[in-house]
């Protein structure tokens, strides 16, 4: 089907120059009208700020990636101060959230540093009046949804979500956004969560260069595989392919401010 989509999750200053350029001369083949190119650190932020100004498409999101080795306090201050300086030309505060799978490397790691550099991007989105754009999974996403109703957060989007089913019934309640990756295609648990999720709260992703499994093994991962996620959630959902690409467009859309 030749309908416009948006991908809500990318990290597209990540892969190599070549297939980046390839992704980006195929936006109107692919009808990718957008997508969020979420930052990791402050290089990560100022790449993905360029690439904006370059391909108006790429709308930037700044934050700081949790798995990786906390930021010096200046390291923090500098990222936090170039965010101040630069959030009109961002659509979201992101990608930021808690290090779960790093603590299933190292659980000597203490999450309590990690959470406290979290609120700081919480404080700042909300006095910003930006979007947040979470890495928060099973145990910890409950953590994050507990930052985000003490400073009264309503604009979160989850990427790549998993997590209890209380968890889930929380974030519906709250009316939190996910986004759904292209594994919808063959995870019984990401399938069993589009199933349980409200359509009107759900986006898409790459999260690319992530690579991906099943029918994407082998493959470079690139917007268009979104259009073969939202097939399988039409299927999952049952409902009219068009519908689900009309919400699934507005729901970004709309999130992110973006048209």
């Amino acid at each position: 089907m030749n309908v416009a989509i948006i991908d809500a999750h990318i990290h597209l200053d990540m892969y190599k120059q070549k297939e980046r350029q390839q992704i980006l001369q195929q936006t109107e083949r692919t009808k990718l009208e957008a997508m969020v190119s979420v930052s990791y650190d402050l290089p990560s932020c100022k790449m993905n700020l360029d690439l904006h100004k370059q391909f108006e498409r790429v709308k930037p999101a700044f934050g700081f990636h949790p798995e990786q080795t906390l930021p010096t306090e200046e390291d923090l201050a500098d990222l936090l101060l170039y965010i101040e300086k630069h959030h009109y030309e961002a659509v979201a505060i992101g990608e930021v959230g808690l290090p779960y799978y790093k603590r299933q490397e190292d659980p000597e790691l203490k999450l309590e540093a990690y959470i406290k550099v979290l609120e700081a991007f919480i404080k700042l989105a909300k006095r910003l009046d930006l979007p947040i754009s979470l890495h928060a999974v099973y145990e910890d996403a409950d953590v994050v949804c507990d930052l985000l109703e003490k400073h009264s957060i309503q604009k979160a989007h989850f990427h790549w979500f998993k997590g209890s089913k209380r968890t889930v019934e929380r974030m519906i309640e709250n009316e939190y956004l996910i986004s759904i990756t292209p594994d919808v295609c063959y995870e019984k648990e990401i399938q069993q969560l589009v199933r349980r999720y409200p359509l009107t709260h759900m986006m898409v992703e790459t999260d690319g260069p992530w690579p991906f499994e099943g029918p994407f093994a082998g493959e470079m991962t690139e917007p268009t595989m979104i259009h073969r996620a939202v097939h399988k959630m039409s299927q999952l959902k049952a409902a009219p392919l068009e519908v689900v690409y009309k919400q699934l467009y507005a729901n970004a859309s709309y999130f992110f401010s973006l048209f």
